[in-house]
């Protein structure tokens, strides 16, 4: 992987007029996490902080009956709305006003209903463009806690080739009640993945030892240095592998050119 890119990594492009632009993921999940966790799991916190975070662009709600019938709403009307497929309200005009004139019309929906029963597609209504070779993983947020009503699909998206629509296929779960969409809240996180690192050669570069005959002096070494050492010092800091982490990310930043 070259260390050289464009910059910025991510270019974020809001279409629609309305909602909370995407934000760096927080270290705290949003301050749900555990405050143990936070203080002294640095895997915990650099997991939740690796992306952005994206938000639904307006408050909307679904009923799903089990079959292949799914009914909407949002804020504004009280009405619900059979889904097939449904821009973002007034959204074709505001589209239209600024798009060229061989564009006008040609604007994707918001909500889309597939034929397979209970998935929905949520357009976030952003666009996004990478700098060359990099993706974005398309993800639920990390470490927040999820709704029952619904769960993720996931997916990496090449966003330096493919300019369209930023969005995610979600699988309803609960029947006959309302599922909620709040725009304060993270709807999904999406972390930037090198092409290098996902498929082909790189991910069939791996072996696995079979059994503890198969470990090296070297292997033991580090099992004691991060397992056994630590156990038998009663007087051991809490937080060691958060702190030794952070300080090697601070040193490899002060050597870069």
């Amino acid at each position: 992987m070259s260390d050289e890119r464009e910059s910025p990594l991510v270019t974020f492009y809001r279409f629609f007029p309305n909602g909370r632009p995407p934000q760096p993921a927080d270290r705290s999940a949003v301050g749900t996490m555990p405050t143990r966790a936070f203080r002294y799991c640095e895997a915990m916190t650099s997991a939740s902080a690796f992306g952005w975070y994206l938000f639904p662009p307006m408050r909307f709600s679904f009923v799903w009956d089990g079959g292949t019938d799914v009914i909407w709403n949002h804020e504004g009307t009280d009405d619900w709305y059979p889904l097939t497929s449904a821009q973002y309200p007034d959204f074709v005009a505001h589209f239209n006003s600024f798009a060229p004139e061989e564009f006008r019309d040609y604007c994707p929906p918001f909500l889309a209903a597939f034929k397979e029963p209970g998935i929905v597609q949520i357009w976030t209504g952003l666009v996004a463009r990478t700098a060359p070779g990099w993706s974005l993983l398309v993800r639920p947020p990390a470490n927040l806690p999820r709704s029952q009503g619904y769960d993720f699909f996931e997916g990496i998206i090449e966003t330096d080739r493919w300019y369209g629509p930023l969005f995610t296929n979600v699988r309803l779960t609960r029947t006959n009640a309302p599922i909620e969409f709040d725009p304060e809240f993270p709807l999904l996180q999406v972390q930037p993945v090198h092409r290098s690192v996902y498929g082909g050669e790189a991910i069939a570069d791996y072996r696995v030892v079979a059994g503890l005959g198969g470990l090296e002096p070297r292997d033991w070494e580090a099992f004691h240095q991060t397992v056994i050492k630590p156990s038998a010092d009663p007087n051991r800091p809490r937080g060691a592998y958060g702190v030794s982490t952070r300080k090697r990310r601070a040193s490899d930043k002060s050597d870069e050119p």
